[in-house]
């Protein structure tokens, strides 16, 4: 069951859930300096389990990622993009908004700094926000028509091979045409999410978050008329292994999971039927970050 969620004219968010990079010196003071406020403001809040157990706090709630996400109305995220896309995955299964509150480097995903945190999130409790949906991608591996094994992504789905620099071949389809063979390092799908990404550092484009679109990237192709493409977003990519490859290979999802892959198996990914739902201040501006992050140069006149 869910916590009350019984709204009054002034609390849009009931619940909050805190979670942030466990052992992480920064993480700890930005959540306790969280704690404190929202409970001083009679916010009912849970504290992710891993983060709890290295805080002092009075009265605290302690629950695991899934609960929060069962329980809470609004999730902040306190570390870098890559602590926000594991707490994503879970966190797109439920109709939860999520703040991410950089405590990392880039922090495309993680938009508040915490040096400036309480004005922008008073903001946000009141509804005096932007929310966006960004959608995920499912990888799913098929031996002998079988499904092996399956996760989701935030940015990418990567087909590569178990070690650096070993070429892999295989065969590319859209929605079961097929597209093109290929013999390269491997291949890196991504959403506009993670086009700014690994995708973007091995020469993908930047896609702007709300189209529909996948991207595909070859990973060092054995041939210099491979180009990255974009796809329509609810095309079904099938990524045929040949039997020739070596055993070790793999799909990694966001860096972070990695399935299993053997010659002859077939990769299936689509779009996934989760959304993650992300808050921002009024004043976001997704070409801003783009600007600040890449270190684009400022208007002229």
């Amino acid at each position: 069951m869910k916590h009350n969620k019984t709204l009054t004219m002034s609390k849009l968010y009931s619940t909050i859930g805190l979670i942030g990079k466990p052992n992480h010196q920064g993480a700890d003071a930005t959540i306790t300096a969280l704690y404190q406020y929202l409970t001083e403001n009679n916010y009912h809040v849970i504290i992710e389990s891993t983060v709890a157990s290295s805080l002092n706090l009075p009265e605290m709630v302690a629950h695991n990622l899934t609960d929060i996400g069962e329980l809470a109305d609004l999730a902040i995220v306190v570390g870098g993009d890559g602590y926000m896309l594991g707490a994503a995955r879970v966190l797109s299964c439920y109709n939860i908004g999520v703040i991410g509150v950089n405590r990392g480097n880039l922090g495309f995903l993680t938009d508040l700094s915490p040096n400036n945190l309480i004005p922008p999130l008073e903001q946000i409790l009141k509804g005096e926000s932007r929310s966006e949906q960004r959608f995920l991608i499912e990888a799913e591996v098929y031996r002998h028509g079988k499904l092996k094994s399956s996760n989701s992504a935030v940015n990418e789905a990567v087909l590569h091979a178990g070690k650096v620099a070993s070429m892999i071949e295989f065969e590319v389809y859209i929605d079961n045409s097929f597209m093109f063979s290929q013999r390269s390092d491997g291949l890196i799908v991504s959403t506009p999410t993670g086009s700014t990404a690994y995708s973007m550092s091995a020469g993908g484009p930047i896609l702007t978050p709300n189209l529909n679109a996948l991207t595909l990237v070859p990973m060092f192709p054995h041939t210099l008329t491979s180009r990255p493409i974009v796809v329509d977003g609810n095309s079904e990519i099938k990524l045929a292994l040949a039997k020739e490859n070596h055993e070790n290979l793999q799909v990694s999802c966001d860096g972070h999971v990695i399935l299993a892959v053997m010659p002859g198996d077939e990769v299936i990914i689509r779009k996934s039927e989760n959304t993650l739902r992300l808050i921002h201040p009024l004043d976001h501006n997704y070409f801003n970050v783009l600007r600040n992050k890449l270190n684009w140069g400022n208007k002229l006149y």
